[in-house]
């Protein structure tokens, strides 16, 4: 079977009223039922929140599967690859909007403060117990609610249940490893950035720290504390997921590939792609399949 290039979706791809373009919200029900596309394999441009209540399944987020089970919540951001797989009966709520959205009506936060959204390597999934799992439902419908209306100040109350949603999600999600400084967080999203812009050329930790102005050791002191990872260890995680969207989704040959992310020698290529996942490029390709 060809492979095709990884569709990017935006909200107009799903808007529900015409002038709706920064932000969306639905049941998960109807949501399926009207957007088929997003049972394969794409990106999007947003942010994106979804709670299941009923149901079941998997969701597969940047080649890791997760379990889809009531009370589950997702929290994606932009640029991330995934796809669902569920069963007939679920349900849920969902709804998502663009970093301007967000940003453009909060005079302090932003939305990437929130901590499953700071970080590409933060876990996107938290289980609710039933009785967090109400309360979060409450929130959940009357955006829902909110977003169906034509009430005056619609978008400014909507912008204001997002933020109560994030601040109880927030509450009860627990990043692996403890956040000693809150200045760490900036120069983590700002050290991710410019890996995801420079990877392919650049793959030295010491140019990265260059170009933020800080030493080597204080640039892993940062990734340590935030992630418990070196700043290699995201860089070659940037590396390894871009060579994996490209062998499951694209056309392309692995030599080429390899080239496209900055690899004049196609054997260390071939090495480093299998130290890091534990295959060789053609076996992930069979894997995947």
């Amino acid at each position: 079977m060809p492979k095709k290039n990884l569709p990017v979706y935006n909200i107009k791809d799903f808007r529900a009223y015409e002038r709706d373009n920064d932000f969306y919200a639905n049941s998960m029900k109807k949501h399926l039922q009207n957007h088929h596309i997003i049972l394969t394999p794409h990106k999007h441009d947003f942010f994106l929140t979804v709670l299941f209540t009923k149901g079941g399944g998997t969701h597969e987020i940047d080649f890791t599967n997760y379990k889809v089970e009531p009370g589950s919540v997702f929290m994606l951001r932009p640029g991330q690859t995934h796809n669902w797989k569920l069963s007939k009966e679920t349900d849920g709520f969902v709804f998502f909007h663009t970093k301007d959205f967000y940003d453009s009506w909060s005079a302090k936060e932003k939305i990437q403060d929130f901590p499953f959204f700071n970080s590409i390597h933060t876990p996107p999934l938290l289980l609710l117990t039933k009785k967090t799992r109400e309360k979060a439902e409450v929130l959940f419908t009357e955006i829902k609610k909110e977003y169906e209306g034509n009430n005056v100040l619609k978008f400014q109350k909507i912008h204001t249940l997002i933020t109560l949603t994030y601040i109880e999600l927030t509450r009860l999600y627990q990043p692996e490893k403890e956040i000693k400084s809150g200045n760490y967080l900036g120069k983590l999203r700002q050290l991710e950035e410019l890996i995801d812009k420079n990877y392919k050329k650049i793959k030295a930790p010491k140019q990265y720290a260059q170009m933020m102005a800080l030493t080597e050791k204080h640039l892993n002191r940062i990734s340590n504390t935030c992630l418990n990872k070196t700043t290699t260890d995201l860089i070659s995680d940037r590396i390894i997921l871009e060579a994996k969207r490209l062998l499951t989704h694209s056309k392309l040959p692995v030599n080429v590939i390899a080239g496209e992310l900055g690899f004049n020698d196609n054997s260390y290529f071939a090495r480093f792609f299998k130290k890091h996942t534990g295959m060789t490029a053609l076996e992930f390709i069979r894997n995947s399949k």
